[in-house]
């Protein structure tokens, strides 16, 4: 059977077949770059410090796929089959890949890393046996030179379609998970119509079909199944009730909901964002302040803040004549107006005729010709990722101080000065380099811990005192007077300007947060 198998695969394969093969090998690419996103994604959203994990996912990726493609140097000459078994094997590791990872992070966290590595390692092995092998199955059909130009063109467009691809179609419409399955569907159809094309030069051609169905009804299982699998790795994931989950093209939304009903929580990526029992602390602090110095407060500008409870503690001023509120992602803002939890905490803010919202990067939106403002909130996530760290840069808060009016003033929220400490105070230092005057203040919040927000103002004068003459539930003017006083384990150190080409705030986040 070996000699009659070899004697088959030495035969010269047609244009068509050729013309498959590459077809073949772009589609396989796809797949390959996909895998790798995958996997820095889910850790990103896991372990945070995204940079981090994508570069370790594409440094180990491309190590491994030199890897691979060494160890065909001991393959056999059976260049089909080879092929059908990398594809399929790939398919398995790969396709499963999402959920390995997220049912071993609750359960066996300790070995996350060592999994993600493995994965990353093992799909960058046989990623890198499939182009020695295809390039040696072409090489019968045009000379070497040709095979490898087309090799590495088909190659190379199809890691663009896939890079493509998964931030714009895979990853907002199919999830995470899905995503991993329907890819291992593609990989193991690669596997099953080179199996049909190429029959004829294939040896073991009734195991290697069964393998191959059996892989395709597996996956075919997963993804019908995906939407269970998915609840079930959200449940071990959080400790309270997931109520909503979803996926968009910017961010991963969820809900949760305490047993007891008491507590419903937004995370964004992972990362909490409030907790109805004590949000009303952190928008107060948030709002109040800026809002109750002295001075127009006509035209209020809210950057970030898509759930609506930061404009909810804006809308008691009756001398506020318009808010424009800028979140990237309108799902956000879509969920605050319609699901009733979310409508219900923010007092149905967004049906205020005053209200308008802009869905786009509050970066580019500043960064133009338009209004001017007399307040302005910024209610952005913690700079847990370098895309978020830009907006606590020099450069986006002097593009937000041509936006403000003379006597112009800003809160934003600036993470904590107990947790993130250094990271706390580089805000603080950024905002100095830019505006008149900046004044740090802090509360304690159940959810959260110590919490860190920072003032500044553009050609005006803090007040002495203090006067909130709006209704509150927790901030009041002694209150206010005492949060600017830090101890001594959350007070002052030095720290230099984050900026755009110079970023450290992203840096001191990340050290201070996983201490």
């Amino acid at each position: 059977m070996d000699t009659e198998v070899l004697h088959h695969e030495s035969e010269t394969i047609t244009a068509k077949q050729a013309f498959t093969l590459l077809v073949s090998l772009l589609v396989v690419a796809l797949c390959g770059i996909v895998y790798e996103l995958i996997v820095g994604t889910i850790s990103s959203y896991l372990l945070g410090n995204s940079v981090y994990q994508f570069s370790i996912t594409i440094g180990l990726f491309m190590f491994s796929m030199g890897v691979g493609s060494y160890l065909t140097k001991h393959l056999s000459n059976r260049f089909i089959e080879n092929f059908i078994a990398v594809e399929t094997t790939i398919a398995i590791v790969g396709g499963l890949s999402g959920i390995i990872l997220f049912t071993v992070f609750p359960f066996a966290r300790i070995f996350y890393e060592l999994t993600m590595y493995s994965i990353i390692f093992i799909v960058g092995c046989l990623v890198g046996m499939e182009i020695p092998i295809l390039t040696a199955l072409l090489a019968r059909y045009k000379d070497t030179k040709q095979t490898v130009a087309d090799v590495m063109s088909f190659d190379y467009i199809g890691a663009l379609l896939g890079s493509v691809a998964f931030p714009l179609l895979l990853l907002p419409s199919l999830g995470l998970l899905h995503s991993s399955f329907v890819i291992g569907l593609v990989n193991a159809f690669v596997a099953l119509s080179t199996l049909l094309i190429f029959r004829k030069l294939v040896g073991r051609f009734r195991l290697l079909l069964t393998i191959n169905l059996a892989v395709l009804a597996g996956l075919v299982v997963f993804n019908v199944f995906g939407a269970y699998l998915t609840r079930y790795a959200e449940k071990h994931l959080y400790f309270d009730q997931v109520i909503y989950s979803e996926q968009t093209q910017y961010q991963n939304i969820v809900f949760t909901r305490s047993s007891n009903f008491k507590d419903h929580r937004l995370f964004l990526d992972g990362n909490i964002q409030f907790s109805s029992r004590d949000e009303y602390r952190y928008h107060e602090y948030l709002v109040h302040p800026v809002m109750s110095i002295p001075g127009s407060r006509a035209r209020v500008l809210i950057l970030g803040g898509g759930d609506g409870l930061a404009l909810r503690e804006v809308l008691k001023y009756p001398d506020v004549a318009s808010v424009h509120l800028v979140d990237i992602d309108p799902r956000i803002v879509e969920l605050a107006k319609t699901l009733p939890m979310l409508k219900e905490l923010g007092k149905n803010s967004f049906s205020d005729p005053r209200v308008r919202v802009f869905n786009e990067d509050a970066f580019s939106y500043l960064n133009r010709q338009g209004s001017v403002y007399d307040r302005v909130i910024i209610d952005f996530p913690d700079p847990h990722n370098e895309a978020l760290s830009k907006l606590y840069s020099r450069e986006f808060y002097t593009i937000l101080h041509k936006r403000l009016a003379p006597q112009g003033i800003i809160a934003t929220q600036s993470s904590s000065p107990f947790f993130a400490r250094r990271a706390f105070w580089c805000i603080n230092t950024t905002l100095d380099a830019i505006f008149d005057q900046v004044m740090p203040y802090q509360t304690s919040l159940p959810s959260f811990g110590i919490w860190g927000f920072n003032l500044a103002t553009k050609g005006s004068a803090l007040p002495e005192q203090w006067d909130i003459s709006v209704p509150t539930r927790a901030i009041q003017a002694p209150a206010l007077a005492k949060a600017v006083v830090f101890e001594r384990d959350i007070g002052p150190v030095e720290t230099p300007v984050n900026t755009l080409f110079e970023p450290k705030l992203y840096q001191f986040y990340s050290e201070d947060i996983h201490l």
